[in-house]
């Protein structure tokens, strides 16, 4: 009887909808909608998350009309099919009030990547908190099992367990941040920001993206080459934006190739370059990006971030 109770409390409504890029790979989809439902939730898709309109998954009109429909839905989470891009184009046409209105109550909007673009804009114009997390085709749809972290981080979310996520810093970090390994510092009630590095340096000089001061800025990217990273960082440092920040954390940049010409030239580097030009705290090794083992963080949430030598927390409590 105890564990009959228990599934009808875990069960939760997720949603299913595609506002940036047309889903090409229908049984990473299928997949990924079999395993959330294998897991006791009610998947209910969108209408046209699998529509297609030259790259993206559907027209503008389409793309804006499922992002309402997911806000209108009464989901729990309203979660991503996947990435790419989309959003940026059509973020003058969302209804944010309606957004917010579903966040607060209680709908968790969840995805990374181009997904970046909408979180940014939300917080900028509402102050509502989104997740940045798994998208389905990427994590749950994956042709392997699902990564035992990601999976445990989702439950949390959505049985409103989760208080914050851990990591340990890599030694190569230690020496921009403090005192070797004896290196300990708080930064509390700040706010969590962030995503996709290149979703972000597209956004500055927008109304989109917020004015956040005393933050923690979190990033993340893939495909892009460490000096690349640097001129999209130096576009927020010229912006003011990492002038403003208590802390910059690197997240995964993963799927690049370095070389010959780079001559030593590589990611530490620029985390090194960066330290160097800001006062705030640079760390790096944050479990989330393109990558099967992600945590979910809460994006415009209020939170601390403690470092106890290499061990390193992002803490918020519970949300919902």
């Amino acid at each position: 009887m105890d564990n009959t109770i228990l599934c009808i409390v875990k069960k939760k409504h997720i949603y299913i909808y595609s506002p940036s890029s047309a889903v090409r790979d229908k049984v990473s989809f299928k997949r990924g909608i079999k395993r959330l439902q294998a897991l006791g939730h009610e998947v209910e898709v969108d209408e046209a998350a699998l529509a297609s309109h030259q790259r993206f998954a559907g027209d503008d009109e389409t793309r804006l009309a499922a992002i309402h429909r997911a806000a209108a839905s009464g989901a729990d989470v309203a979660l991503i099919s996947r990435g790419g891009y989309g959003l940026t184009r059509i973020l003058p046409g969302i209804h944010y009030k309606a957004v917010a209105k579903a966040i607060a109550s209680g709908t968790c909007f969840v995805g990374l990547s181009d997904f970046t673009a909408f979180q940014m804009a939300v917080l900028a114009r509402t102050g509502a908190v989104t997740w940045a997390g798994p998208a389905l085709c990427e994590d749950f749809g994956t042709e392997t099992t699902p990564d035992d972290i990601m999976e445990a981080c989702f439950d949390d979310l959505i049985t409103g367990q989760g208080e914050g996520a851990g990591w340990q810093l890599p030694k190569t970090t230690m020496h921009s941040i403090d005192s070797g390994a004896d290196a300990t510092f708080n930064i509390k009630d700040s706010v969590l920001w962030g995503g996709n590095l290149a979703l972000l340096a597209s956004l500055a000089g927008t109304p989109y993206l917020p004015t956040i001061k005393g933050g923690v800025l979190f990033l993340e990217d893939v495909g892009e080459h460490p000096y690349r990273v640097e001129r999209m960082l130096n576009q927020l440092l010229h912006a003011g934006v990492l002038a403003r920040q208590k802390a910059v954390i690197f997240g995964q940049f993963t799927n690049y190739k370095l070389v010959p010409h780079d001559k030593g030239f590589k990611l530490s580097t620029v985390v090194a370059w960066l330290q160097r030009q800001i006062k705030a705290r640079v760390l790096t090794g944050l479990p989330f990006g393109h990558i099967a083992t992600k945590v979910l963080l809460p994006v415009g949430s209020k939170i601390t971030l403690a470092v106890e030598g290499r061990d390193t927390f992002l803490l918020w409590g519970h949300q919902h």
